[in-house]
C-alpha cells in the first residue's frame, strides 16, 4: 500500500478493469486535476507532480493519475483494436463519473493531450484549464515515425541498468543532458519486474495501431478540437528537442488562444518531465484556474 496516493479501479463500458491513483483528499475548495499520460506510459510520470499539488499547504488538491487499458495497472484488452483514442476518451470519461468529477484541470502528456482536446468537443464543462505537455493539433510525422520505430519492439533488459541504457541508446538525441539517474527512472515507468524478470509495462500490441497509421499521406486535422479550448486557460509545454511538436505549430496555438502561456524547455525532447521547476509552474497555473474559474 502506498500511503501517498489510493488505489482506484473502474470497469469500462465493455467490462475492461481500468486503474488510477487518486492523491489528496475528495473535499476543498482547489479544483482536481486530472493527469493524462502518453501512448506508452502511465500514471508513474506523474507521481512527483501528483504529491506536491495534493500536499500544497496552501491549495491542497485531489489528483486522479489514470493508466489507459493495456498500461500499467490496467488490463489488456484482448482486441488491439481498441486500443483507440475514441475508447480511450469513453474509458476517460467513465473514470470521472466514477470519481465524481464534475470539472478539473487536465493535464494531457502526448496523447493525454490529444485526449483532453476530444473531451473539449464531447464534455466542455468539464476542463476548466488544461496543461498540453509537448502536444498539439499538428502531430508531425517523423516524430510518430520515431515513436512506432520502438514502441512494443524494445529489447528485453536484464537489469535497471540495462534498461536504461536501452533508452539512452533510442532517445539520447532528444535528452542529451539526462543523467543515469532520469534514464533509470524513464526505464521504471517503461518496464515491471516479475518473477519471469523484466516485461513491459503496456501491452505490446499497442504498436498495431501505429503500424495502421499512413505517414505518408496528410494526417487528421485536429484544430477543430484545439479550438474548443480557447474559452479556459491553456499551459503547453514543448520540449526545444521536440520532433512532435514544432516551433511553427507553437506559435500557431499562441495566435489562436486567447489565454495561452507557452513554455519551451531546453535540451529536452518528446516529452519533458514533469518535475523540478515544472512543478512550481504548473502549480501556480493551477492556482490561477482556481481564481478564474
Amino acid at each position: 500500500m502506498n500511503c501517498s496516493y489510493r488505489d482506484f479501479f473502474v470497469s469500462a463500458t465493455d467490462g475492461l478493469k481500468l486503474y488510477a491513483r487518486d492523491y489528496g483528499s475528495e473535499t476543498g475548495d482547489a479544483l482536481p486535476v486530472i493527469c493524462l499520460p502518453g501512448l506508452a506510459r502511465t500514471s508513474e510520470d506523474f507521481h512527483d507532480l501528483a504529491e506536491a499539488l495534493s500536499r500544497d499547504p496552501s491549495h491542497p488538491r485531489r489528483v486522479l493519475s489514470l493508466d489507459y487499458r493495456g498500461r500499467g495497472r490496467s488490463e489488456w484488452d484482448e482486441d488491439w483494436r481498441n486500443y483507440d483514442l475514441k475508447i480511450e476518451l469513453d474509458d476517460t470519461l467513465r473514470m470521472l463519473a466514477a470519481a465524481g468529477i464534475e470539472r478539473a484541470i487536465f493535464i494531457g502528456t502526448s496523447r493525454g493531450g490529444l485526449i483532453t482536446m476530444a473531451l473539449s468537443a464531447v464534455r466542455p464543462e468539464l476542463i476548466a484549464g488544461a496543461v498540453l505537455n509537448d502536444v498539439g493539433p499538428v502531430l508531425e510525422a517523423k516524430g510518430l515515425m520515431r515513436i512506432r520505430g520502438y514502441v512494443g519492439k524494445l529489447s528485453t533488459p536484464r537489469t535497471m541498468s540495462e534498461a536504461a541504457e536501452i533508452l539512452r541508446q533510442i532517445s539520447q538525441s532528444q535528452f542529451p543532458l539526462y543523467t543515469y539517474e532520469q534514464w533509470e527512472r524513464m526505464a521504471r515507468g517503461t518496464w515491471r519486474e516479475s518473477e519471469d524478470g523484466f516485461v513491459l509495462n503496456y501491452d505490446p500490441n499497442l504498436a498495431k495501431n501505429l503500424e495502421t497509421l499512413d505517414l505518408e499521406g496528410p494526417l487528421p486535422d485536429l484544430w477543430p478540437l484545439f479550438e474548443n479550448l480557447k474559452p479556459v486557460p491553456l499551459l503547453v509545454i514543448r520540449g526545444n528537442n521536440s520532433d512532435l511538436l514544432t516551433v511553427e505549430t507553437l506559435r500557431m496555438m499562441q495566435e489562436r488562444h486567447p489565454h495561452l502561456t507557452a513554455i519551451t524547455l531546453p535540451d529536452q525532447g518528446h516529452t519533458p518531465s514533469l518535475d523540478g521547476d515544472l512543478i512550481q509552474i504548473i502549480r501556480d497555473f493551477a492556482v490561477g484556474v482556481d481564481v478564474q474559474d
